[in-house]
């Protein structure tokens, strides 16, 4: 049996949605061990003189836990 824990992060990213979430579960990764998947909780884009300049994004991240 197997016990997950989920932690919520938020990235951002000039290009996309996409590469945001990448951003994201790229340094989740980095932190914790054994991340299993992600949730995109919202997603939101920061706006600068009509144009976008930052996608960000809000995930919650699983991942299991050690013995």
């Amino acid at each position: 049996m197997s016990i997950a824990k989920i932690t919520e992060i938020s990235a951002t990213s000039s290009k996309g949605f996409e590469e945001a979430i990448r951003a994201g579960i790229n340094r989740a990764n980095k932190t914790l061990k054994n991340v299993k998947g992600a949730w995109v909780n919202s997603m939101k884009v920061d706006v600068e003189n009509g144009r976008i300049r930052q996608y960000r994004v809000s995930l919650r991240i699983t991942f299991v836990l050690e013995d």
